[in-house]
């Protein structure tokens, strides 16, 4: 990650407007991590697919934002809302995160969204993702599994290092033990960088790949239905390439991180 300025703002521990608690924590990385907020009271239901908004006051404002949830329903009511998250190299919201210890208070509200899954929809599912944007499709991998109702998937997931490739593990597990009709494909798009020393698998961006994979796998357009979510310009271009492979532009669903058009923050 890029260095940043210390964050020195303090975060107030108690707040009117908190409604939630970070109960845990899993860090992948310096940058990358894994959290987890309850609320208070109640847990609201959700489906998967949708998102949160969490957030802190610190200094006087509300810092906040959204992340989609990476946990099923089942989970969640256990354990809680679970969150991948990327420190990003600005003091905004998630600079803050990562300096809170788990047991304080935070707010969340939602959810919200309609990035979801169609209901018994048989056709071939091609999940595309980038960096954290993997987390929706973890938790409707997890619904499908705990209502064993199985879609035959392919998950593309690219990332520039390999150390970024969350849930790898679970996934090719997943994938191994043949329990789910899962195939896990990660691709990295900084190959000769020392940290993806011994990558055999793909390489490039996950728009510089769809075509490979879609041949590679025997994807056909007409019974595949594709879910993108992650950078706007990744799912901006790869439904250019699908189109182009005769994909029905309603066979292609798109979740943004960020709106068309707006720079992101980092």
């Amino acid at each position: 990650m890029t260095d940043q300025q210390p964050d020195t703002r303090a975060i107030e521990p108690t707040a009117e407007k908190y409604n939630a608690t970070l109960v845990k924590r899993e860090d992948d990385n310096d940058s990358l991590a894994r959290f987890w907020v309850r609320t208070d009271g109640p847990m609201p239901d959700f489906v998967p697919g949708q998102y949160m908004t969490i957030g802190v006051y610190a200094a006087d404002k509300l810092y906040q934002r959204p992340y989609s949830v990476a946990s099923s329903p089942q989970a969640t009511g256990e354990e809680g809302f679970e969150f991948y998250v990327r420190l990003v190299p600005i003091l905004r919201f998630t600079s803050l995160l990562w300096r809170l210890p788990v047991g304080h208070q935070m707010r969340m509200i939602g959810p919200k969204g309609r990035f979801m899954l169609e209901p018994d929809d048989d056709r071939t599912h091609l999940f595309v993702s980038t960096g954290t944007g993997i987390a929706p499709f973890i938790a409707m991998t997890q619904q499908l599994i705990h209502e064993q109702k199985p879609r035959k998937t392919v998950m593309l997931h690219g990332c520039s290092y390999q150390d970024e490739l969350g849930y790898r593990g679970w996934l090719q597990d997943l994938e191994r033990s043949g329990s789910y009709p899962m195939t896990y494909v990660p691709t990295v798009s900084r190959p000769d960088d020392e940290r993806n020393r011994g990558w055999t698998g793909y390489t490039g961006r996950a728009e510089a790949v769809v075509r490979d994979v879609c041949q590679n796998e025997g994807l056909n357009p007409d019974d595949t239905v594709v879910y993108l979510c992650g950078n706007p310009e990744m799912i901006i271009n790869v439904e250019s390439q699908l189109l182009d492979l005769d994909y029905p532009e309603f066979h292609v669903k798109k979740e943004l991180y960020w709106p068309k058009g707006k720079k992101p923050t980092a």
